[in-house]
């Protein structure tokens, strides 16, 4: 764990809703009345953590951005590790379904596929160690609490860890939009990876030869691609819709 700086009054609630313990301390706004800051502020002092009070451009200095009169001193999760990954995995109930992040290195990205991922019951999110984002205050920021819940893997050679889900009898399913069959053409209650590219560029040519199958989002207007965030949600709840259907 390493201490990180967030704000906001959702990031903050959130920290408070999913890790209090991990909290060091806050600093607010002395000269703003809100009622939501208030009872944060109220929150925190309860749990006996230490609150700070500081003109808006002390808070300014602290930290760049829109911290709405809040700032928390907080230990980030961690990434978990290759061996980490075959350890959980060997403990799941049920398929189990990863989704794997080749090369998103916006963390806003990376943070809504935390939510997206934690909404729909994933096991975990697999990201390789080089040209990515990792777990930083932006994306605890945006993922709302989702970076304590879902396990992040980061793995220094992604071929290597998508074949060894493969041995696992795990498919890999890459979203491209080369595919022949759109996500609603197959079938894909299965234990599988859904593979998710960057924007624009999409999966690495050694990412997309091991994939089981290809498939994509039909898309009749006229853009060329989603964010990859938008495009992980649609690809996934199809996926989620299926094994509901299936049960």
């Amino acid at each position: 764990m390493t201490e990180n700086k967030i704000f906001g009054i959702h990031a903050a609630q959130s920290a408070l809703d999913y890790s209090a313990k991990k909290i060091h301390h806050a600093w607010v706004d002395k000269q703003r009345q809100d009622k939501r800051l208030n009872r944060l502020t109220n929150e925190l002092l309860d749990l006996g953590i230490t609150v700070n009070k500081l003109s808006r451009k002390e808070l300014d200095k602290l930290v760049e951005g829109n911290h709405q009169g809040i700032v928390i001193a907080i230990d980030m999760p961690s990434s978990r590790s290759e061996n980490q990954l075959k350890q959980d995995l060997s403990s799941i109930q049920g398929m189990p379904f990863y989704l794997v992040l080749d090369q998103v290195q916006d963390p806003h990205n990376l943070g809504a596929c935390l939510r997206t991922a934690d909404a729909a019951g994933i096991h975990g999110i697999i990201i390789p160690k080089d040209n990515s984002t990792g777990i930083t205050p932006t994306v605890c920021k945006v993922a709302s609490g989702a970076a304590e819940t879902i396990p992040v893997y980061q793995v220094t050679n992604l071929a290597r860890t998508l074949r060894w889900l493969k041995e696992q009898q795990i498919w890999i399913v890459g979203s491209s939009g080369n595919a022949e069959q759109s996500i609603y053409q197959m079938d894909l209650n299965m234990p599988l990876a859904l593979v998710v590219g960057t924007e624009g560029t999409g999966m690495r040519q050694l990412t997309e030869k091991h994939c089981d199958f290809l498939t994509k989002i039909p898309m009749p207007g006229q853009v060329e691609s989603l964010n990859v965030s938008v495009a992980t949600g649609v690809m996934v709840f199809e996926i989620l819709r299926q094994r509901t259907m299936a049960t």
